[in-house]
């Protein structure tokens, strides 16, 4: 049980990329379009049984024919000077019912990619998520970052649209991050390993809600790119992100007007690298936010 290697490829100087679910997906959606953009190829795999319940069971006859779990999947990619091997979850292991990873089970996944990155020589990881900020959902999203090491800091700052998580305001140095992205930093800081966590910005007030935000995760994959040396491949995502705006803005246009009036603000927002966007308030957004979830519980539930 754990690592299934369908092939061994012979790599130079390999970079690990990680992706699992989370809010927006962000990240997800970002690796998968790196991953399918240098058209990276399937070896290897985590079995799930001691991560997962199966999805489903397959039934004929009678007869228990098998079960369908999450994957988790390696693929890879030779470039040259810098090959890169791409981590794909379709789901984080937990202990009960968190939707993000915790727990033993957690720990032993993190290992267990982190297995694979050691085993073919890599020597750097790269994890991907979503920073929830207070943006308006017309503006681009910044790119959050947090290396497990003082050594990356004046390269992750020279990156694009990017922000270290510690220089934002307010912050005081401290950040939080879910599941096994921040855990991944953590276990490969353990490890030897430098890692570094990009995370694409999503409204604070479209966090809660079961939305694709691929807007974001284009911000993730430009930094992504630029960090290899990649030419970006970004009209799939783009159109993916245009649809996606649309249907926010439909959710939007039945905000109340007050409400309207406080994200409003948040179009005209100016900030530094340093700095996090000072026309809306800590109240502001704790206002916000009540007065979303209040809109959405007084609405009757769909039917089926």
């Amino acid at each position: 049980m754990g690592i299934k290697l369908f092939k061994e490829p012979k790599l130079e100087n390999p970079v690990m990329i990680a992706g699992w679910p989370g809010i927006g997906n962000i990240g997800l959606v970002a690796v998968d379009h790196l991953k399918t953009m240098v058209n990276a190829e399937e070896f290897g795999e985590i079995e799930p049984w001691e991560f997962f319940y199966p999805r489903k069971v397959f039934i004929r006859n009678g007869e228990l024919l098998g079960l369908e779990f999450p994957i988790n999947k390696f693929y890879f990619k030779q470039m040259g000077k810098r090959d890169l091997i791409f981590f794909i979850g379709e789901e984080q292991p937990t202990n009960g019912g968190s939707t993000y990873a915790e727990g033993t089970k957690a720990y032993r996944m993190a290992n267990l990619v982190l297995d694979v990155a050691t085993k073919f020589g890599c020597h750097r990881v790269y994890t991907s998520g979503a920073a929830v900020a207070p943006i308006h959902h017309t503006m681009k999203s910044r790119v959050w970052a947090v290396p497990n090491s003082e050594d990356l800091v004046a390269e992750v700052r020279s990156y694009q649209n990017t922000v270290l998580m510690s220089d934002i305001e307010g912050r005081g140095g401290q950040g939080n991050i879910t599941g096994l992205n921040g855990l991944l930093l953590g276990v490969a800081r353990k490890r030897g390993l430098e890692a570094i966590c990009v995370m694409g910005e999503i409204p604070v007030y479209l966090h809660g809600f079961p939305f694709v935000y691929p807007k974001a995760s284009k911000s993730v994959l430009e930094v992504l790119c630029s960090v290899f040396e990649l030419e970006p491949d970004l009209q799939s995502i783009d159109e993916f992100a245009q649809q996606q705006e649309q249907e926010i803005e439909k959710l939007y246009q039945k905000l109340p007007e007050e409400i309207k009036g406080q994200l409003e603000k948040l179009k005209h927002v100016t900030y530094t690298k340093q700095a996090e966007p000072s026309m809306i308030t800590e109240e502001d957004k704790r206002k916000i936010l009540e007065d979303i979830d209040k809109m959405f519980k007084k609405q009757p539930p769909k039917e089926g």
